[in-house]
């Protein structure tokens, strides 16, 4: 199929309940930019609510652009992304519930971090007062309380992410979006903040894609992950990972853990030839 891709949602009473329909079908899509580079080739896969899905490969195989594709920051080239579980908006398109966590924290430097939190809300139209309870649990939900009239110049990196995931989550998403999010961090922050993730995506509920080059960080954090090939980007393998919730410390130390990085790392190694 050539031309522009499409991107439709579901009305009601089409197909399954709505109980059963996944929340985002992404279907035979690729994505090809004008210098004539194929970013991503005849992708597909179906994300259902409440899974935490990894996105694996190596550098420039499209990951980053799939969550482009997904947050509707780019149209496919060819194929199709629907939201079986989406409305229509006034203007036809389908509504998205999505927040997005980018690698960089980008948080504006003039708020503090209570006001960057709240900014979603207030370019939503919603009232200071009226905003300021979501604000203050968002905010101790990821162990800021205390730091709400600090300024971005202020806090640690890992505080800073703390901040921008509260954002993301801030209008309540179906789908948190997160590219790379821990990759600028140390070591020891990045597992703090990957523990303290996961009793977020319990807590709410959540549906999350995690884009990452580290098997490690993959298989704790995942319950499904996804393979891609080198560029142009292909599905190469799609495996459950079947560790109950929550996680631990211990988990890392498992025969199930390291049998699953083993599995993971000899499929990225096939993805990668």
């Amino acid at each position: 199929m050539g031309g522009a891709g499409l991107l439709r949602a579901v009305h009601p009473g089409e197909g399954a309940t709505q109980a059963n329909r996944p929340l985002l079908r992404i279907d035979q899509v690729s994505k090809r930019f004008d210098n004539d580079i194929t970013a991503i080739a005849e992708a597909s896969l179906t994300i259902r609510p409440g899974e935490f899905v990894s996105l694996l490969g190596p550098s420039g195989c499209g990951k980053s652009t799939l969550l482009a594709l997904v947050a509707g920051l780019t149209a496919p080239t060819t194929g199709r992304i629907d939201w079986p579980q989406s409305t229509y908006d006034a203007g036809g398109a389908p509504e998205r519930s999505i927040g997005f966590v980018f690698q960089e924290p980008t948080l504006l430097p003039w708020r503090t971090v209570y006001n960057n939190v709240y900014l979603p809300l207030k370019l939503a139209g919603v009232s200071r007062a009226a905003a300021h309870a979501q604000v203050t649990d968002g905010l101790a939900q990821v162990g800021l309380t205390g730091f709400e009239k600090a300024y971005p110049r202020q806090l640690s990196g890992g505080m800073k992410m703390r901040v921008s995931i509260a954002r993301a989550l801030i209008k309540q998403p179906k789908i948190l979006l997160m590219d790379e999010p821990f990759a600028a961090l140390d070591e020891i922050t990045r597992g703090h903040l990957s523990r303290e993730l996961l009793q977020v995506f319990i807590a709410r509920n959540l549906t999350v894609i995690f884009v990452t080059h580290s098997v490690y960080e993959s298989v704790f954090l995942a319950n499904r992950i996804v393979v891609m090939t080198k560029r142009p980007g292909r599905i190469h393998a799609d495996i459950p990972i079947e560790a109950p919730y929550p996680r631990s410390e211990d988990y890392r130390m498992s025969v199930a853990y390291n049998d699953y990085c083993r599995r993971v790392s000899a499929l990225l190694s096939e993805a990668m030839d």
